[in-house]
């Protein structure tokens, strides 16, 4: 596996020049024919991959549009090509910036919004091609910042280009939501069988309360992913879905007059009663007594 700690290191191996330390729009097209190999990145990298150039090693999906795809990999993250043992030419690319490059900056302080960093690589973004014109102008202009003099405004330009970049993938990413509705439908209904499926087994007892992680890894999803298709698809967070869905089956379980609320409770998952009950009068107004008298 090839480590990249540095955008100099990872410049180097494309073929192209360093114009700054913290931050590069790397043309893949200038790279020597390579095969596929496994790469570590110590910095943020955003792909923009000509999809006939190999497929990402753990990608699985077909992709929706040909005209370019969109990966994301914060720093510590692990990707790369697979050629199937071929040579080939990297096409498209790369935006590289270190954490260094953003720090004490107004999009050093929420980078963690952007989600769609902690993407798998089917989970990718597929642009149309208006989107990749939108996508290469951006870039465009970091690159055009990165070839004159640098001044007092580089650093605050080249950093507000990356964050205008990053906006519109968050507008893309909601009409691709959109755009692959019938699939997410899909997955919405195998998470509510897998809730189905996990109450209704001996797991709540043995391991507790279902997690988003839990279900995002069964359903073959990031959590990040999930969550936010969730959230668009329902209007709740994936945790406020199955909450809801265990205070449904709470509701049908304390009509059982010959169960407390403690053994219902430890029966969903829960570990403390006080935590059900807690949850219960939030989400439902009553507690799980005055809703089994009321009833």
């Amino acid at each position: 596996m090839r480590r990249f700690e540095t955008i100099t290191q990872y410049n180097a191996f494309n073929n192209n020049e360093t114009l700054h330390p913290l931050v590069s729009v790397v043309d893949l097209s200038k790279a020597a024919p390579r095969q596929g190999s496994r790469m570590y990145f110590g910095f943020y990298t955003i792909f923009l991959k000509d999809v006939k150039c190999g497929d990402m090693i753990y990608g699985r999906n077909t992709y929706d549009y040909q005209e370019g795809t969109l990966v994301f990999l914060a720093p510590g993250q692990v990707a790369g090509v697979n050629s199937k043992g071929e040579t080939y030419q990297p096409k498209g690319y790369a935006l590289v910036f270190h954490p260094d490059l953003i720090y004490g900056t107004a999009l050093g302080k929420h980078i963690q919004d952007y989600t769609f960093f902690s993407y798998q690589s089917n989970e990718a973004l597929h642009l149309s091609e208006r989107e990749r014109k939108i996508v290469l102008d951006c870039l465009l202009k970091i690159e055009y910042e990165l070839e004159r003099a640098i001044d007092k405004h580089s650093k605050r330009l080249i950093v507000s280009n990356i964050e205008l970049l990053l906006d519109y993938c968050v507008r893309f990413y909601d009409r691709q939501f959109v755009t692959r509705d019938h699939v997410h439908h899909g997955i919405l209904e195998k998470f509510e069988s897998l809730l189905n499926e996990y109450f209704q087994s001996e797991r709540p007892q043995m391991v507790g309360l279902p997690s988003v992680a839990y279900c995002a890894d069964k359903l073959n999803l990031s959590p990040n992913y999930f969550g936010d298709m969730v959230k668009k698809e329902t209007g709740k967070t994936a945790q406020e879905y199955i909450q809801s869905k265990l205070i449904d089956l709470a509701k049908e379980r304390i009509f059982d007059t010959s169960k407390t609320v403690s053994q219902i409770a430890f029966e969903l998952g829960f570990k403390y009663p006080q935590h059900f009950t807690r949850l219960f009068k939030q989400r439902v107004g009553y507690t799980p007594l005055e809703f089994r008298t009321l009833n």
